[in-house]
C-alpha cells in the first residue's frame, strides 16, 4: 500500500501537492488508473484511482473510505524534554509514531538541555513515520512548554512523571506497565538527561501525578521515552 498524507483531502476527487505529485508519478511510475491511498491524519483511509498522472498536480477520484482506521484502543501523550541533540529527539518523533503516540508534548524543565525548539523538522519526521507504518493517525506535535504549565494542563485520563530518584510519595514508584490499565488515556512525563528536579517531582505529585519506573536499567532521555511508548502499545496487547 502506498500511502499519502492530504490533510486537506474533500472526496470525490483531490488533488496532490507538486511533491507528493512527484512522488507519485516520477519517483513510484504510477499512471491514471493506477491506486494509492491518502489519510487526511484524523483516522480516514481513502482507496483512490489516479485520473490524471500530472508529475506537478496528480489528480485522484476516492473510490471507497475507511474511517477510523486501525484505531488505538487507548490514547498516550508522551510529554518529554527535547535532547541536546536535534537528531535523537527526532529519532524518538519516529520510533514513538511508529509504536503508537497521540501526541508529543516537548517540555522546558529546570535541567533541560535545549531551552528553545523548532517544530518544524519534527513535524516532516512525524509525517515520514505516520506514511511508512501505514497509519491513519498522525500524532500532534505541541509547541515547548513550561513543566509547570505542562502539569497544568488538562488532561482526561491518568498522568505519570518517571524520574530516577528515591520515590517521594508514601505509595512509591509503580512500575509503569504493572499500573497502567488496557483502554485508558496516559499521559508520561520524562525528563532531561540531569532528570526533572525535586520541586518538579512534588510540584507534580501535588497536581495528581502518579510517579513511576521503567525499570533498573539507566536510560537515555530518548531511550526512556520511547520505552515508555512500548509499554503503553505491550499492556493495551
Amino acid at each position: 500500500m502506498q500511502l499519502f498524507y492530504a490533510p486537506d483531502i474533500m472526496p470525490p476527487l483531490h488533488t496532490l501537492g507538486e511533491e507528493e505529485s512527484k512522488h507519485c508519478v516520477r519517483v513510484l511510475r504510477l499512471r491514471s488508473g493506477g491506486r494509492i491511498h491518502i489519510t487526511d491524519g484524523r483516522g480516514n483511509l481513502f482507496c483512490c484511482e489516479i485520473t490524471d498522472d500530472n508529475p506537478k498536480r496528480c489528480t485522484v477520484r476516492v473510490v471507497s473510505t475507511q474511517h477510523e482506521f486501525e484505531k488505538m484502543p487507548y490514547a498516550l501523550t508522551l510529554a518529554v524534554a527535547p535532547t541536546k541533540n536535534p537528531d535523537r529527539f527526532e529519532w524518538l518523533l519516529e520510533k514513538a509514531t511508529e509504536v503508537g503516540t497521540t501526541e508529543f508534548l516537548p517540555l522546558d524543565t529546570a535541567h533541560s538541555e535545549r531551552h528553545v525548539f523548532k517544530p518544524s523538522r519534527g513535524e516532516k519526521v512525524i509525517t515520514a513515520a505516520m506514511k511508512q507504518s501505514l497509519k491513519a493517525y498522525r500524532p500532534e506535535l505541541h509547541p515547548l512548554t513550561p513543566f509547570r504549565e505542562a502539569v497544568l494542563r488538562p488532561f482526561e485520563g491518568r498522568r505519570f512523571i518517571a524520574h530516577c530518584t528515591p520515590a517521594r510519595s508514601p505509595e512509591g514508584k509503580a512500575y509503569l506497565p504493572d499500573t497502567l490499565r488496557a483502554g485508558e488515556a496516559a499521559a508520561v512525563f520524562i525528563g532531561p538527561e540531569g532528570d526533572f528536579s525535586p520541586e518538579e517531582i512534588d510540584f507534580a505529585l501535588a497536581n495528581g501525578f502518579e510517579e513511576v519506573t521503567l525499570g533498573t536499567q539507566r536510560l537515555r532521555t530518548e531511550t526512556a521515552a520511547l520505552v515508555a511508548t512500548v509499554m503503553a502499545s505491550v499492556v493495551n496487547g
